[in-house]
């Protein structure tokens, strides 16, 4: 009987240690879940950004403005640059545009220099028009090769509107369709482009 009792109170005893060891594992438990707890809410306040006040989002606002403005001013400035710059270059090319046409024009000015210092000593005026006509024939040449000017507007050649201007018209028994009876002032193209007209007396065919 004694040993029951004795088995009885070992038994309470061993459940009595038990409760209080199960009980010691809980505050531990909960503790530690406490502080993670706590870290994890105090890295969430780290994390997120401090809420500006009125006054600094103010401040903000009027900075990014301010720098907005400034690359607006520097924009406006570059291209105000860039348009003189555009604008100076066509200027030169407008005032320069004929150097080429007129530097090769020198050559046939000296020409004539030399023909008329000839003359004052010439005593043939065949050998003046002949040296002339060597300056004529040398600049219509440059003209026609280089820059592809073309005379025409010959007697016989068909009338055509876009290309002579008729001074005159006479009837012409003989005549089938509309020529040229005279050529009074030569036409000029550049080209394909007619730059001046041939002015002519036009030939036309009798009714």
């Amino acid at each position: 009987m004694a040993e029951e009792n004795l088995n009885e109170k070992d038994e309470e005893k061993t459940q009595k240690e038990q409760a209080e060891q199960a009980a010691q594992n809980d505050t531990s438990t909960s503790s530690t879940n406490s502080e993670a707890a706590g870290a994890t809410d105090g890295k969430g306040e780290a994390g997120t950004e401090k809420e500006l006040s009125p006054e600094e989002k103010i401040a903000a606002l009027e900075k990014e403005i301010a720098d907005l403005k400034t690359q607006a001013l520097y924009k406006a400035a570059e291209n105000d640059n860039w348009r003189k710059r555009m604008m100076q270059q066509k200027d030169e090319a407008v005032a320069y545009a004929n150097a080429a046409l007129l530097g090769d024009l020198l050559d046939s000015l000296d020409n004539f220099d030399r023909t008329l210092d000839a003359a004052k000593d010439a005593k043939d005026a065949k050998s003046i028009a002949d040296g002339i006509k060597m300056i004529n024939k040398s600049l219509v040449k440059m003209l026609e090769d280089k820059y592809g000017l073309v005379s025409y507007g010959k007697e016989g050649d068909e009338f055509n509107p876009d290309e002579h201007e008729a001074i005159g018209r006479q009837e012409d028994e003989k005549a089938k369709k509309e020529t040229l009876a005279q050529v009074y002032l030569k036409g000029y193209k550049l080209k394909d482009k007619v730059i001046r007209h041939a002015k002519v007396m036009v030939k036309v065919p009798k009714n």
